[in-house]
């Protein structure tokens, strides 16, 4: 068995923005998660190359959609590797493979009578490539989303029979399995509950797009083309005949469709209906996160606070980054990245609660028993271990559900708690009396076990941190799976522990972001 996990298929119309990163490290840390679980992940991400508003931006910059397209896809392959997200599958809708899925599938639906043709009125925006549902009488009426005016258009297309499968997707919203957060269930039933309407997947005089079979001059709509590279993305490596019979073998349905919630709709409604058209298994959960904004403010370009990953990267590294988007935003919800908070959380919890603890405990070890881990005198009991077990028992009930903040929460619980409980032990003072060695031994010993356990814990969320916090212990190479790693006193002792050096220096604020 496989445990499917997607990020959307990324719009090529500009680089990677900190939105997109976000919701990639996301599904990273859940792929991570499962893996550790002992699943077998299949984690796909990609992008979205076709469409009129690529073909306006390659214009401007007097270049091929093409070249524009390779030029930026590249980015994002580039910045995913630095940003550690351990993903297998890279799709792009200008692949061959991904052309010949497309055009399967319309065959499929178009076989189950779904498929005519109509024309198309309404405003379109062509930043989300979609018609816009217009109440208010104005002449030149605009995008929320993007702040600009909609353009009109009025042309003949290709529909996909939507309002056929009312009653099945009214079924599936309001399953308690499949739209997460509920929050987001609710708006997609009050949306389905309005009737649901036909809707177009074909334009005509654009080049730019995948050519509609048997009817010429029509491409395919970026969102019937995107969608099916969920599909494409399974089928990357087949080199035979596409058949999409088959793909329930190589990891389809997907268990969870990760995206933004302004694409809520077109998979949580649109896609499902398509794939109940040409009759292949349904996704098993569909989420929803929030915006990010930026002090308060939604980041965009005409503001000038746009947040370039690459320059947050360059100034602070990958693991402030991902354990402050993942600890300080609830998964689900908007969040806001400030900068000053953004200090100050990695600099409280990396460099004092974890790396401080771990660092002053590794040098006392060294200092008192022989450059060593102590050995522990099993008998002399302490409840770092009790605290330990109800934290990890949490931990696997809030992965679960995708609630990362509390995971995270419960990870800085239990360093805090050794914290605390070495602060009360003080060893510094009890190590003055040589009877106390194997006291103090225990002490110690449970702090590095804990430390350890932490490290494993924080492996989905911060992997780099984590690695350098088991080097730190003397644990090297270590295959880490949670069923056998997370019990408790498996650190060895007698291992010679390394010089300590601080995992993460101190963030300082960067007045030029």
């Amino acid at each position: 068995m496989s445990y499917t996990i997607t990020t959307p298929l990324y719009y090529v119309n500009d680089k990677p923005h900190l939105g997109s990163i976000y919701t990639t490290i996301a599904c990273d840390v859940l792929a991570r998660y499962k893996r550790l679980n002992g699943e077998n992940v299949i984690f796909i991400t990609g992008v979205d190359e076709h469409g009129l508003k690529i073909q306006r931006t390659a214009n401007l910059n007097n270049v091929s959609p093409q070249n524009h397209c390779n030029r930026i896809t590249s980015q994002y392959q580039s910045q995913w590797d630095e940003w550690r997200v351990s993903n297998h599958k890279f799709v792009r809708t200008t692949s061959n493979t991904h052309k010949r899925v497309v055009k399967e599938f319309f065959n499929k639906v178009k076989a189950n009578d779904d498929i005519y043709l109509g024309r198309q009125q309404g405003w379109y925006c062509v930043g989300c490539e979609e018609y816009k549902e217009i109440t208010e009488d104005t002449e030149r009426p605009f995008c929320n989303i993007h702040q600009k005016g909609l353009e009109w258009r009025d042309e003949e297309n290709l529909f996909f029979k939507l309002s056929n499968y009312q009653k099945e997707i009214e079924e599936l919203i309001n399953s308690d399995y499949f739209i997460y957060p509920i929050q987001r269930r609710n708006e997609i039933i009050n949306f389905v509950k309005g009737g649901l309407r036909d809707f177009s997947i074909s334009r005509v005089n654009l080049d730019w797009g995948i050519d509609v079979p048997g009817f010429p001059g029509h491409t395919f709509y970026v969102w019937f083309d995107a969608l099916a590279g969920y599909l494409s993305s399974l089928l990357i490596d087949q080199q035979s005949e596409i058949n999409l019979d088959n793909i329930s073998n190589l990891g389809w349905p997907v268990d969870i469709h990760v995206i933004g919630k302004d694409i809520l709709r077109f998979h949580a409604v649109y896609w499902p209906a398509m794939l109940l058209s040409a009759k292949l298994p349904l996704p098993k959960s569909v989420f929803g996160h929030g915006f990010l904004t930026r002090e308060g403010q939604k980041m965009g370009k005409s503001l000038g606070n746009v947040l370039d990953p690459r320059t947050l990267l360059d100034a602070f590294g990958v693991d402030p980054i991902r354990w402050f988007l993942i600890r300080d935003i609830q998964f689900g919800s908007d969040g806001d990245f400030k900068q000053l908070r953004f200090v100050d959380t990695v600099n409280n919890d990396l460099a004092n609660t974890f790396g401080n603890l771990l660092n002053r405990t590794v040098t006392m070890s060294r200092k008192w028993y022989c450059e060593s881990i102590p050995q522990p005198n099993n008998k002399i009991s302490n409840h770092l271990s009790d605290i330990s077990h109800e934290v990890i028992t949490k931990y696997f009930k809030y992965m679960d559900q995708l609630n990362f903040q509390k995971a995270a929460e419960l990870i800085l619980k239990l360093s805090t708690a050794a914290n605390v409980y070495l602060n009360d032990q003080c060893p510094w003072t009890k190590i003055k009396d040589p009877a106390n060695k194997d006291v103090v031994a225990n002490i110690l010993y449970s702090v590095l076990e804990t430390c350890r356990i932490s490290a494993i814990l924080l492996q989905p969320i911060i992997p780099d941190f984590s690695n350098k916090m088991l080097l730190q212990l003397g644990i090297e190479n270590s295959t880490i799976q949670f069923d056998e790693s997370l019990k408790w006193g498996l650190l060895k002792s007698d291992t010679k522990l390394p010089e300590p050096n601080p995992i993460l220096v101190r963030l300082e604020l960067n007045e030029n972001m």
